[in-house]
């Protein structure tokens, strides 16, 4: 239903622009409303809704449009949807189950509250009720969207592929590397490709500049540094580290080779080849694409982007990474998440401290 409170927009700017019956107000201590100017509100808005990557405002957006159609739907009134009350929520929630799976739609209230948070609006609803209808909805969830379990990048997978690859060739070479770089480091896939060639921004996504070999801790041992500028759920830069390997799984060499076949320039794409019509920049399904084809040719098992980070935290915890220090680099901690309990030698405060512990214990 068309309304003037939900201009047309982008799904990222669904939770700044659209807006409920009543938006942030500002209040004094004795309760007096301030003068504000609508230009004034407006940045307090940009500012707040940029605490969100732009892959959260998406996603969010798109959630904020499933529960307006819901209301719309049903007739709810539009003082009604926000702030929004248990009754109307547990409905939503109903009348959407069976129809998506159980993440997707809690990712959906996900939206509803942030939108809620954005616009200075009381999100007074129930934790256990919420629980309990989210728990329901999982149980009915279509089959269909079930993905099947993943089967993870074990070591042996790995050294399968870079027999079948010819690492003297560009594609080759940046593919092999991003492998590596993101299975010891645990990074995400998304944080060091780019969605497709075009999108390439040196100001988000990793360059050789970002990169840096053998950083050295306070005990003088050596690990190495991609700098990230964002990840999937932070606008906030980080830091990975890997160190290097004793077998041909090592990223290091990998990485050495890839410079000296593909050559990128400091502003270029980390993992950036040499392509006949110029230099790309490495997308997720070129990757991907690459991958699942030598994957096949080696008689390994179909092989999924996030397998990576799965084995990668598994091949830390058999080497004696604490599960908690483990879990948290899976699930996309800070540098702050670890104070590892390392060998003597190792100075137990970060992510480099993480792939140290990996080559200490593997030598």
């Amino acid at each position: 239903m068309i309304s003037s409170l939900r201009p047309h927009c982008l799904a990222c700017d669904q939770l700044r622009l659209w807006r409920p019956v009543e938006s942030r107000s500002f209040r004094s201590a004795d309760g007096n409303i301030f003068t504000i100017m609508d230009k004034d509100l407006e940045r307090v808005l940009a500012v707040m809704n940029s605490s969100w990557s732009q892959g959260t405002r998406e996603s969010y957006g798109a959630g904020l449009l499933v529960f307006h159609v819901f209301c719309d739907t049903w007739s709810i009134p539009e003082h009604e949807r926000c702030p929004v009350d248990m009754r109307t929520i547990l409905t939503f929630i109903a009348s959407c189950a069976g129809a998506y799976a159980g993440k997707t739609l809690a990712n959906y209230i996900f939206s509803i509250r942030a939108w809620h948070v954005l616009h200075g609006q009381a999100w007074r609803i129930e934790h256990g009720e919420l629980k309990s209808a989210l728990d329901g909805v999982m149980n009915q969830a279509p089959t269909e969207s079930k993905c099947p379990k993943r089967e993870p990048f074990m070591i042996m997978y790995i050294l399968q592929i870079q027999m079948h690859l010819n690492l003297e060739k560009p594609l080759d070479a940046a593919v092999f590397t991003c492998l590596m770089s993101s299975f010891y480091s645990l990074a995400r896939l998304g944080e060091l490709t780019v969605k497709s060639i075009k999108t390439f921004d040196p100001g988000q996504h990793v360059k050789w500049g970002d990169a840096q070999l053998d950083c050295e801790d306070c005990q003088g041992l050596k690990a190495s540094k991609i700098h990230v500028l964002h990840t999937k759920t932070s606008i906030n830069s980080k830091d990975i580290y890997w160190a290097e390997q004793s077998d041909a799984s090592d990223p290091k060499a990998a990485l050495t080779n890839h410079f000296t076949i593909n050559n990128p320039s400091s502003n270029q794409h980390l993992f950036a080849w040499r392509h006949p019509n110029g230099i790309h920049p490495l997308t997720r399904g070129a990757f991907l694409k690459r991958v699942r084809m030598i994957a096949k040719q080696g008689g390994c098992p179909d092989l999924k982007g996030h397998s990576i980070r799965i084995r990668g935290t598994l091949e830390y915890l058999l080497h004696g990474v604490p599960f908690d220090d483990a879990t948290a680099a899976l699930i996309g901690g800070s540098e702050r998440c670890f104070w590892l309990k390392v060998p003597a030698g190792l100075c137990p405060n970060t992510y480099m401290q993480l792939a140290l512990l990996l080559k200490h214990r593997s030598d």
